[in-house]
């Protein structure tokens, strides 16, 4: 008989136990392999049947086995030590804590539409969400106050299996909140804390704000599965990236809108400062700028003021180099959303929906756009690896008409990856043991062959190899039985892959561009790879195609119908149902991870991070962090055919690019072995991936370069606009109001040079004289600048340098005379222009207010 409800029924520890509580739901166990093995030495064989989750594991406990526990005085010394270590590290002053200096933001909110902290709180699909669990864990290592916001979702992303056929299938688990390392915000009177947003037709949004502590940092999710609300408003939160339209509106009005106001609750029911800066992991957030916007005009701001300063203390990351991948609504139906939220009539409804609307050139206006609207209400952009922000900046370039894509004012910071969640144990223990903090930080330990010996390292890489495999084999027989399989029929599993064979993997999710069966571009060619009777290799491939995607489900049945065939099975295989658990022992145990996207299509791509981590080498082309830290040591390049317009032939291409690289280099560097059947080449490249790209490759040190170059900007600049009753904000509000209006009539209206005679020369100095009106604004308010560069065959500089001209004299006409020099410094063709651009000190960007006259 179905059960009409379900929920969880919690245990009542005792009270010698009671530490165990905190312990299992602050999500540090996650990545403190001390605080599990609390938890898991007190009964190995549960610990592995509810998969390592402390909460379920303390609910499977029975009342005698923790009775038995409360009585043990060295177990309860045990799990009180464990609550002592957890509190020095929640407690003590960490980096951030120690940093000279004033201006860090005492909180920053940062919000994203998932989070991928543990296998036990599955609320991400894929890269984006683990960066952003990533994140918070190095905030909470360095002490940099961050508190996170997104939603639950109560049937996470999906559940993936195989049918008999090899097609992907679809399962939604619904997760009790009761059952998850989740506390429920609540009053000071007990009842639940709760957000509400009013919806078109009369409809109004309820959501709790359940929330997860990641160590030191708080996460809030919003759940909207509450009795108050309609069936329509239950199910917001129903799936990661589930539905289209209207429901995926809502899902982002309530993760912006509502995530603020459950910032707003939870600082005033916890004391926590209220953040100085707001961090957008993507663009599914952005209303929370127009929420902002609201509570400021509702205080009595204008809404030009209040748009100065909530831009001023936003950060918004981009993770998306495709226009496909961002979010797009109809114009109306926002605006009908807009409204609706608006219910006290605080907010000019034609100026929130102008922030999204795509007025640009190549835009729809029917269209909203969350990524331009996003871009239009930060002052500070960032992509996730250099190569990215590039790419951004030339996506978004028609967002700021008469600048080059160089000066769109999107930067880059490199995504990282946080160590302690991704890096073995055994790896972890082993550099433990033998290197300094200062070796282990600066990867010079591992460049010391005297300190692991290569014999040492490469027995540690078979260990973590034969994991993977163990694992593997168990994970394809669950798959078998899954598709009907009878057991008589998987002995072959016992015998699939070899921990002695060269291990490939690949995993990631599945849209089109990230190519997952280029490997199978020509099937004799690779099965010549791995059927190689002395030099083997075996492929370990997995990953998730979101369900309404078709070409990408395809993809997954093909790699499957290869994998299946009797003759390769125990060389490939594919794992179903990719998340963090099968990342566990993926990473560690892959010798060589491969990444054939179509480039510049992958943004960042950190699984190579983590395995290179590991020890493990990549094999990639040149895109997202790979080409920016690829050197001949730490593995291989893909050679790529960019500008190729057949998509077939360029497939074809880079397939057999990529069959050379693994028969001519990969394969032979792995089995040339001394007469201690060591690879001394391979080892040499795996202590230099660990070395150089240990240090770079760490979530810490990203986290760093955002409080650095982002969040300390970024608070500096609200402190700056926020003073005084926001007169800052208000006066550069006006500023821009009169720039504006008074830019029709700027112009240059004649430019001349001199100092050069005869043919110029390398060292000669150009004197640039130019003539310009400023029409209604003074000099103080512009600056003339001289771009110079080199000039291709349609005279367009590339690779350009600006310098500001100097005011000369003043005329008639509110017309002024600059000039100023240039000095050759390069030969070849040689050009020049002059330029007219709004000055302010408050301007993050030359680009800033889009604002510019050039000399025609």
């Amino acid at each position: 008989m179905r059960a009409i409800r379900r929920f969880t029924v919690r245990t009542v520890l005792p009270a010698a136990l009671g530490d165990l509580d905190e312990l299992a739901h602050n999500l540090r166990w996650s990545w403190h392999p001390a605080t599990r093995a609390v938890f898991a030495d007190v009964d190995p064989a549960l610990w592995q049947q509810v998969a390592g989750d402390p909460v379920a594991f303390l609910g499977a406990l029975d009342r005698a086995r923790l009775d038995a526990l409360a009585a043990d005085p060295q177990e309860v010394a045990r799990v009180q030590a464990a609550a002592a270590d957890l509190h020095t590290y929640l407690e003590q002053p960490r980096w951030y804590q120690r940093q000279t200096g004033t201006g860090l933001p005492a909180s920053i909110a940062y919000f994203s539409p998932e989070f991928g902290i543990a296998a036990a709180l599955p609320q991400y699909s894929g890269g984006l969400g683990v960066l952003a669990g990533d994140h918070l864990k190095a905030a909470s290592d360095l002490g940099v106050p961050v508190v996170g916001v997104g939603l639950l979702y109560r049937a996470g992303y999906f559940r993936q299996a195989l049918d008999r056929t090899g097609r992907q299938t679809e399962t939604y688990p619904v997760l009790d909140p009761d059952g998850l390392p989740l506390t429920l915000l609540r009053e000071a009177d007990g009842t639940p804390a709760r957000v509400t947003l009013a919806l078109p037709g009369g409809r109004a949004l309820h959501a709790h704000v359940r929330v997860a502590q990641v160590g030191r940092v708080p996460l809030l999710l919003l759940d909207s599965d509450v009795p108050d609300n309609d069936d329509a408003a239950r199910a917001v939160t129903d799936r990661l990236y589930g539905g289209a339209g209207p429901h995926r509106l809502e899902q982002e009005l309530l993760l912006g809108v509502g995530g603020v106001r459950a910032l707003r609750a939870y600082t005033r029911l916890t004391g926590t400062p209220a953040p100085e800066v707001h961090h957008m992991n993507e663009g599914h957030a952005g209303f929370l700028g127009v929420e902002r916007i609201r509570e400021l005009v509702a205080d009595g701001a204008s809404f030009g003021t209040a748009l100065e300063l909530v831009r001023a203390t936003t950060v918004f990351t981009t993770h998306t180099p495709v226009p496909a991948g961002i979010d797009r609504f109809e114009t109306r139906v926002v605006e009908q959303y807009v409204a609706a939220l608006d219910e006290k009539g605080d907010l000019p409804v034609d100026d929130v929906v102008a922030l999204g609307t795509e007025d640009h050139e190549g835009g729809d206006p029917l269209l909203f756009n969350m990524a331009v609207m996003a871009l239009r209400l930060t002052g500070r952009a960032n992509g996730v690896s250099r190569l990215h922000g590039r790419v951004s900046r030339e996506m978004f370039a028609p967002l700021w008409p008469g600048f080059d894509p160089q000066e769109v004012p999107i930067g880059s910071i490199t995504n990282g990856v946080h160590a302690p969640t991704w890096v073995a144990p055994e790896l972890t223990a082993l550099a433990s043991r033998r290197m300094s903090a200062h070796d282990l930080a600066t990867g010079a330990g591992w460049d010391a062959a005297g300190t692991v010996s290569d014999a040492e390292l490469w027995g540690l890489r078979r260990r973590l190899r034969e994991g993977l495999v163990d694992d593997v084999r168990r994970r394809v027989r669950a798959s078998w039985r899954g598709r009907g399989a009878p057991a008589a029929d998987l002995h072959w599993i016992d015998d699939a892959l070899s921990p002695d064979v060269l291990t490939i993997g690949f995993a990631r999710r599945v849209p089109t561009y990230k190519r997952l069966t280029l490997m199978l571009a020509d099937p004799e060619r690779l099965e010549a790879l791995l059927l190689d009777p002395l030099r083997p290799v075996q492929l370990v491939v997995a990953g998730k195609a979101h369900p309404a995607d078709e070409p990408g489900k395809r993809l997954v049945a093909e790699l499957v119908a290869f994998a299946d065939q009797h003759h390769v099975r125990h060389r490939v295989v594919f794992l179903p149902d990719y998340d963090m658990r099968m990342a566990a022992t993926l990473y560690p145990g892959c010798d060589v991870w491969l990444n054939n996207p179509l480039r510049p299509l992958e943004a960042c791509g950190t699984s190579g991070m983590k395995v290179a981590l590991n020890g493990g080498l990549n094999l990639s082309v040149l895109d997202g962090w790979w080409d920016e830290w690829h050197d001949e040591g730490n593995g291989w390049v893909i050679p790529t055919v960019d500008g190729v317009d057949d998509p077939g032939a360029r497939d074809a291409a880079e397939a057999a690019a990529l069959y050379d690289v693994l028969e001519q280099q990969v394969v032979p560097t792995f089995y040339d072995r001394d007469p201690a059947d060591v690879p001394r080449r391979w080892l040499a490249m795996v202590r230099h991936t660990l070395a150089t790209l240990g240090p770079k490759v760490q979530a810490t040190r990203m986290v760093a370069d955002y409080v650095a170059h982002l969040y300390v900007p970024a608070a500096a600049a609200g402190a700056s606009l926020g003073a005084d009753d926001l007169s800052g904000a208000a006066a550069l509000a006006a500023w821009k109001e009169r720039v504006r209006a008074a830019w029709p009539q700027v112009r240059v209206d004649h430019v001349d040079s001199g100092g050069v005679t005869g043919p110029a020369q390398v060292g000669d100095r150009l004197h640039v004289q130019a003539w310009v009106a400023l029409g209604d604004l003074s000099p103080d308010d512009v600056e003339v600048q001289v771009v110079h560069g080199p000039v291709g065959p349609d005279d367009e500089i590339e690779r350009f340098e600006v310098d500001a001209l100097t005011l000369g004299d003043a005329y008639e006409a509110d017309r002024y005379g600059y000039e100023g020099e240039v000095e050759l410094t390069s030969t070849g063709p040689f050009g020049y222009t002059v330029r007219v651009v709004p000055r302010h000190e408050a301007l993050t960007s030359v680009a800033a207010t889009g604002l510019v006259a050039t000399a025609t």
